[in-house]
């Protein structure tokens, strides 16, 4: 049998990300593995010049979004969800893609699940696609969720 003991869960607080972690709770309490709940702050570069985020000094930036992605996480699971095999939830800045992969070689991940957006061939072409670089790149296996068609369909999942 396969031995998943770490399993990683790259959000980025969409629905897409919720039903990813979703799936990833199950597989861990199923293997009895330690779940990794991991966010990225983006690069300053990825706000945008001109805006009111723009005028504010870098170091502020990064340690409100940091704060705030550290806090969201803790929101994300309760005391009561925390899976049997352990959980670790932590925030690196960075460009996601590549922090990402380094997560998975550093802490030894067995596993990823990773939401995905499933934007239109033309939302991908201009925006990329995390998961899907994710996917190419990864070193481990990667279960992709989709993002949820129907507003009552993410709930459904969470009590099954």
């Amino acid at each position: 049998m396969i031995a998943i003991r770490r399993i990683l869960v790259p959000t980025d607080f969409s629905d897409p990300a919720a039903a990813a972690l979703i799936y990833a709770r199950a597989l861990a309490e199923q293997f009895g593995s330690h779940l990794h709940i991991f966010h990225v702050v983006p690069e300053p570069y990825v706000y945008p010049w001109g805006t009111e985020i723009s005028t504010m000094p870098l170091a502020d930036i990064l340690n409100q979004s940091d704060q705030l992605a550290r806090t969201r996480l803790t929101e994300l699971v309760g005391p009561d969800e925390t899976p049997a095999g352990g959980l670790t939830t932590s925030t690196v800045i960075g460009a996601p893609v590549e922090r990402i992969l380094d997560y998975i070689t550093e802490a030894g991940i067995d596993l990823v699940v990773i939401g995905t957006h499933g934007r239109g061939a033309m939302g991908h072409l201009l925006l990329g696609s995390v998961a899907e670089r994710v996917v190419r790149r990864s070193t481990v296996p990667v279960l992709t969720v989709k993002e949820m068609q129907k507003p009552t369909e993410l709930e459904e999942l969470k009590s099954q």
